[in-house]
């Protein structure tokens, strides 16, 4: 009897040392600042600009949108193309609705274009640990790489690779510089 109960008490703690053991990602729990910059209609607002007037990550796809419009680009498929980098909000590997269309746009020219390939490569900002950016930015890299597939797209046509936080757009430990390094970046081969 003595036996059985050691057997039980050493399971219990072993299952409570996973639970806790599992219970976190290493990261610091976000600020009520760092909470408010998350924007639950779709896109990050970026703080810490000397001005503290920020930009969102929607605004850097509309800044694209407008320079392809000023350099004569309409709304046509080229100039959706144009577009290659494609942004993701905090922890999440979801594609947002504002980029969909020029996912599809990119879709229809990897079917038409056989001999066209592509890579997508997986971005993170700097938090978390890197084998859990890697995670992450293979996680983006391979929604993309699916969003392609199911709009048209043949998967012998794309490579995904994930370089986590180890290639930043932007340097800095601050939400404007961790928009801009959630990312997929498709490379045409």
């Amino acid at each position: 009897m003595n036996i059985i109960m050691k057997k039980t008490a050493f399971a219990l703690v072993l299952s409570l040392g996973l639970v806790a053991g599992c219970s976190t990602t290493g990261e610091e729990p976000m600020t009520d600042e760092e909470m408010s910059a998350v924007d639950q209609e779709g896109g990050a607002s970026v703080y810490g600009s000397d001005d503290d007037g920020g930009i969102s990550s929607d605004e850097l796809r509309e800044r694209e949108r407008r320079e392809a419009e000023a350099r004569g680009e309409g709304g046509d498929e080229a100039s959706l193309r144009r577009i290659t980098t494609f942004y993701f909000d905090f922890d999440t590997s979801e594609i947002k609705m504002e980029s969909r269309d020029v996912l599809a746009a990119h879709a229809r020219y990897l079917a038409s274009n056989p001999n066209v390939n592509v890579r997508l490569e997986g971005h993170t900002d700097e938090r978390g640990t890197k084998e859990y950016n890697l995670a992450l930015g293979e996680r983006r890299a391979n929604a993309v790489q699916r969003f392609l597939v199911v709009n048209g797209a043949d998967r012998g046509q794309i490579e995904t690779v994930s370089y986590g936080e180890e290639k930043p757009a932007a340097m800095g430990s601050n939400e404007s510089a961790w928009a801009q390094n959630r990312r997929v970046e498709l490379i045409f081969r």
